[in-house]
């Protein structure tokens, strides 16, 4: 039986609808500051409704540089179980800015201590979904060796593999090697947390995710993976010692470390994504007739339950 109580999921699918709603208002207008904070303020109002003790290990920053949703604040009504948050209010700001598919309301919840307190630099990651061997993926290993090993465990050939990508110059390296090996490549602008979602769902047609991102998002990409049975590696990268001192700060001292799936999502998790503009995962908030609509993607490591909920909501 989970040890989240029942109660607290359809609660987490309330906190992301109202986040998503808060932030298409803004959709289109190109303000990615005020869609951020919009959709931060409606989360945190959520949370205080909340009968549980929750703590933010991935959020917005440090306090000194976050108002709310801040790295360590505690939510919730100081009543009932204790979890740990990692939360995105607003994934994908720029395409919220631009009224770009694929923007979401995130947030992953485990029993505390459940998930790494990664601190805000970036990781290299690397992800498959659920149904291939154990040790399929190596970070490691170059991008066209892990496609190689993927096919292989398909039964397919290298040219039947995609590859999602963040198109960054950082990864010409990457796309180089997958290019070389014959693999096709899908690149995203924003989003990576999407991007390793998108492995776990054949219509998608994405196989294997792999670059270099933010850390938060690693954490929040892993909950999702653990709750279908994916794979998942991640390093943390640092480019100055501010950076490093982030990391002592949340308890990280092995800076060479490779984390597996089981290390970034250590325990139960219970994983929530509502759509703010259209996208592969989810549809966007609707407005039409004085209602709202969501569309939410709710996934549970316990008993591996992943449900679509679509929600109307009234406009006041």
């Amino acid at each position: 039986m989970s040890i989240l109580v029942p109660y607290l999921s359809d609660a987490m699918v309330r906190v992301t609808e109202l986040a998503a709603i808060a932030a298409e208002r803004l959709a289109g207008r190109g303000d990615e500051k005020a869609a951020d904070a919009a959709a931060v303020d409606a989360m945190r109002q959520a949370f205080n409704n909340i009968d549980f003790k929750g703590r933010v290990v991935i959020g917005e920053g440090e306090r000194d540089e976050a108002p709310m949703l801040y790295i360590g604040e505690e939510v919730g009504t100081g009543l009932g179980p204790e979890v740990d948050i990692a939360l995105d209010p607003l994934e994908g700001t720029t395409l919220t800015a631009k009224a770009m598919e694929n923007a979401l309301a995130v947030l992953a919840i485990s029993p505390r201590g459940g998930l790494l307190h990664a601190p805000d630099t970036y990781m290299d990651k690397i992800a498959v979904g659920p149904g291939l061997p154990a040790n399929t993926i190596d970070l490691d290993a170059t991008a066209a060796e892990n496609v190689v090993e993927i096919a292989k465990a398909k039964g397919v050939g290298v040219s039947e593999i995609t590859a999602c990508v963040l198109d960054r110059p950082r990864h010409m390296e990457i796309i180089e090697s997958l290019r070389s090996a014959g693999a096709r490549i899908s690149l995203i602008s924003d989003g990576d947390v999407a991007g390793v979602i998108n492995t776990t769902n054949p219509q998608t047609g994405i196989d294997l995710y792999i670059g270099q991102g933010g850390a938060p998002e690693g954490v929040l990409a892993a909950a999702a993976l653990k709750c279908v049975g994916g794979q998942m590696q991640g390093r943390l990268r640092f480019r100055n010692d501010d950076e490093r001192k982030r990391a002592e700060r949340v308890g990280i001292t092995d800076y060479n470390k490779k984390y597996d799936l089981s290390e970034l999502a250590s325990s139960e998790t219970v994983f929530c994504a509502t759509g703010v503009t259209k996208g592969c995962l989810v549809d966007g908030v609707m407005r039409s007739n004085g209602r709202v609509e969501t569309d939410t993607l709710i996934m549970s490591s316990a008993d591996r339950m992943i449900r679509r909920i679509r929600s109307s909501h009234s406009i006041e």
